[in-house]
């Protein structure tokens, strides 16, 4: 198997840690750029390089060698009836999901033209597709995630592949607000047709689809990873 260098950014957590550790287990080189400068249980061997992609003073860190693909980690979760949003809720998402993207592909994109197959992949959320109370501002800025992803696509093809995940619930660190209890738990996981909330490296998993070399048809694509959430009652 040949071994592919992949850039993940938001690899210290949740869904960018499980595909890290995927990754890397897999035999690939793994470069992680996230606020933080490793996770926990910071895995040998994997370039853990430190910097917030949402300010905009702090400069990218350089990466010398040619880029196989990125997939852009970072998101956020804002639920709020639409009267309490401010103008500032909606900017803050759309700097996290959306921004954050942007700057990263626009400093990154020579890298990845150097690989000879390159892929891109972003996340979305299965509120874009699925109208849900409370969820006006994220699903307005991934929203933005998905056009921009599927623009890309047609700009990039044939030499760049970009595609989209976009999860309902999983069990991350960020979501720990909304299953922080026993009831809280219960409550998502039965709104869900498979009766549970997503694992980590189930999404993981068809990010690293994406990524490699199966996946090389596949393009311009929203993948709803979201146990049934988005197509079924």
């Amino acid at each position: 198997m040949s071994t592919n260098h992949y850039l993940i950014v938001g690899g210290t957590s949740g869904i960018g840690a499980s595909l890290v550790s995927g990754l890397h287990s897999s035999g690939h080189k793994v470069t992680s750029i996230s606020r933080f400068s490793q996770p926990y249980e910071a895995i040998e061997g994997v370039n853990y390089l430190q910097c917030d992609i949402n300010d905009d003073q702090a400069a990218l860190p350089i990466i010398s060698e040619p880029i196989d693909g990125l997939v852009y980690c970072p998101g956020s979760i804002t639920l709020k009836p639409f009267r309490s949003l401010r103008q500032d809720d909606f900017k803050t998402d759309f700097q996290i999901n959306l921004l954050g993207a942007v700057r990263c592909i626009q400093a990154y994109l020579p890298k990845l033209q150097e690989s000879q197959r390159p892929s891109i992949v972003l996340f979305s959320t299965v509120a874009v597709q699925t109208g849900m109370s409370f969820h006006a501002s994220v699903a307005a800025a991934k929203g933005a995630v998905e056009g921009f992803a599927r623009a890309l696509a047609s700009e990039f093809a044939p030499k760049v592949r970009v595609n989209v995940i976009a999860p309902s619930l999983t069990a991350t660190p960020m979501a720990e607000k909304l299953t922080n209890s026993e009831a809280k738990l219960k409550a998502s996981e039965e709104k869900h047709p498979m009766k549970r909330i997503g694992k980590p490296e189930e999404i993981a998993s068809m990010a690293k689809y994406l990524l490699g070399n199966e996946s090389t048809w596949i393009t311009g694509q929203v993948f709803h990873i979201d146990g049934g959430m988005s197509s079924l009652k």
